[in-house]
């Protein structure tokens, strides 16, 4: 085999060149095999990183890396799957706990899901970080265990192991400290280079636009789903993707335990107990998975097959079997047991009027900052912080009455987050309408 030096790929993307799939294979192994020989430094590896956010990659580079990353490690195979291997997978959002529900949802409807998910990234919250909120829950739990998991349930929802598209795993460790994350080719090669190495046979994409979100555009956010779509197809994993506002939190709370509790309830009373939007969006997306995994044929059929996993409470006891089987309270629908933060504050309404708009990032932030998220790799989080009982926009509010609540570890912080939420609410004396929630859909 042939050594292509990094230096000279490098140099070839920064020169603008559309590099092979030869050559992007050799980028990937030399991520993946530090110290090997044609292995990439990670000063290589960050000036690549920039070569491409500079440059840019087209569609058939974009699935070469893709590929490339997928093939760096193991890559999974479900033999002994009851159903369709469906996944969703979210671009991140502040109080985005659809996963939580969708999986046990999908696994009632006769599709097999291991959701691959990950932890909290900057102001958004992350799946896995919710689910260690429940005492004893396992994120790795080794492939037998996994295996006779899904086999029991249908559907497991853990970490991706060291094994899967270990090129990824290096290449964002080095993106995330070279100013490098904002590239829609990179971003699509990292998501989809680890749904690939799980053995999905279809992937529905949730690419969040607005305050909250990553892609604050329209555009940005259209362009990074096409290119998610385009790219999983050409790599042979069918796909599509809905753009979903993220300019108001999605439902009530943001914060670890709390997304939990709403997540919990919103399973044990067959979606009753949920905000509107949050119902609208998880049955939105698991209607697009069923139709694509071909477990309905249409889309309100696959809607009505949803509601009625949600009605006859299988898609709850799916998701307690799955808890237990993974290390969580072996009854969690009914005692989660889920840690409580020791002060609680309503944040008061600065003035009357109606709620026009909320700076969703900050919200976020402000969970970060009681420590419900991390300012570094690898910190240890809280899981009972953050907030609840937040009001949509559009609610008509009194001064003094509580846009929502702070949930902190001490009364300093708690005072610091009511004052952050209410200078992240703006407050009008017009009407507002809520934004639609499903902006567009791509599929092709």
């Amino acid at each position: 085999m042939t050594v292509l030096l990094p230096a000279e790929l490098i140099r070839a993307k920064r020169d603008g060149q559309a590099l092979s799939a030869a050559q992007l294979a050799a980028f990937a192994r030399g991520l993946a095999q530090p110290g090997a020989e044609g292995s990439f430094s990670d000063a290589q590896a960050g000036a690549m990183a920039m070569a491409i956010v500079l440059r840019g990659m087209n569609v058939d580079e974009t699935v070469a890396l893709t590929a490339a990353m997928r093939d760096s490690g193991r890559v999974l195979a479900w033999p002994e799957a009851s159903g369709p291997v469906l996944d969703k997978h979210s671009t991140g959002g502040v109080g985005d706990k659809l996963s939580l529900m969708l999986a046990p949802m999908l696994a009632a409807c006769g599709a097999w899901v291991p959701m691959i998910s990950g932890r909290g990234l900057g102001h958004t919250g992350g799946t896995l970080d919710k689910l260690e909120s429940l005492p004893g829950y396992t994120v790795d739990p080794g492939d037998s265990r996994l295996r006779q998991t899904l086999k029991a349930c249908g559907c497991a929802i853990v970490g991706a192991s060291a094994e899967l598209a270990p090129a990824d795993r290096r290449l964002y460790a080095i993106r995330d400290v070279t100013a490098t994350v904002e590239s829609v080719p990179l971003i699509t090669a990292s998501i989809l280079s680890k749904k690939l190495a799980a053995g999905l046979q279809g992937l529905v994409l949730d690419v969040k636009v607005g305050r909250g979100a990553f892609m604050a555009s329209a555009d940005d956010a259209l362009a990074l789903a096409r290119s998610l779509v385009s790219t999983a197809r050409g790599a042979g994993l069918p796909a599509v993707a809905l753009l979903t506002d993220m300019n108001q939190v999605l439902g009530p709370s943001a914060g670890n335990a709390l997304e939990m509790r709403d997540a919990i309830d919103f399973l044990a009373s067959g979606g009753r107990r949920s905000d509107a939007r949050t119902l609208a969006a998880t049955l939105a997306l698991g209607a697009e998975a069923l139709v694509l995994g071909g477990l309905q044929p249409d889309t309100p059929r696959a809607l009505a097959a949803l509601q009625r996993v949600l009605d006859d409470g299988s898609a709850a006891e799916r998701w307690a079997r799955m808890v237990s089987l993974l290390g969580g309270p072996a009854d969690v629908l009914h005692d989660a047991q889920l840690p409580l933060a020791p002060v609680v504050q309503d944040v008061p309404a600065p003035r009357a009027g109606v709620l026009q708009a909320c700076d969703v990032r900050a919200l976020g932030l402000v969970v970060v900052a009681l420590g419900g998220g991390r300012t570094r790799p690898g910190e240890a989080i809280d899981p009972r912080v953050g907030l609840d009982r937040l009001l949509p926009l559009g609610s008509a509010v009194q001064a003094g009455q509580a846009l929502g609540r702070v949930h902190a570890a001490d009364a300093a912080a708690a005072a610091a987050a009511v004052s952050a939420v209410q200078a992240a609410f703006e407050i009008g004396d017009k009407p507002a309408a809520a934004p639609a929630l499903v902006l567009a859909r791509v599929d092709g």
